[in-house]
């Protein structure tokens, strides 16, 4: 086994850019349904 120093431990990304995307697609999904669901039963502010 080869031991990792600080800095190669401090440069694992470790899928970060996967999970920021997944987050952002699933927003915008999210946000995209909201405006659906508003448009199709508004609802008065209670």
């Amino acid at each position: 086994m080869n031991e990792i120093s600080n800095t190669e431990l401090k440069s694992i990304k470790a899928g970060a850019i996967r999970w920021g995307l997944v987050g952002i697609i699933g927003g915008i999904i999210t946000f995209i349904v909201g405006v659906i669901d508003g448009y199709t039963n508004p609802s008065r502010c209670r």
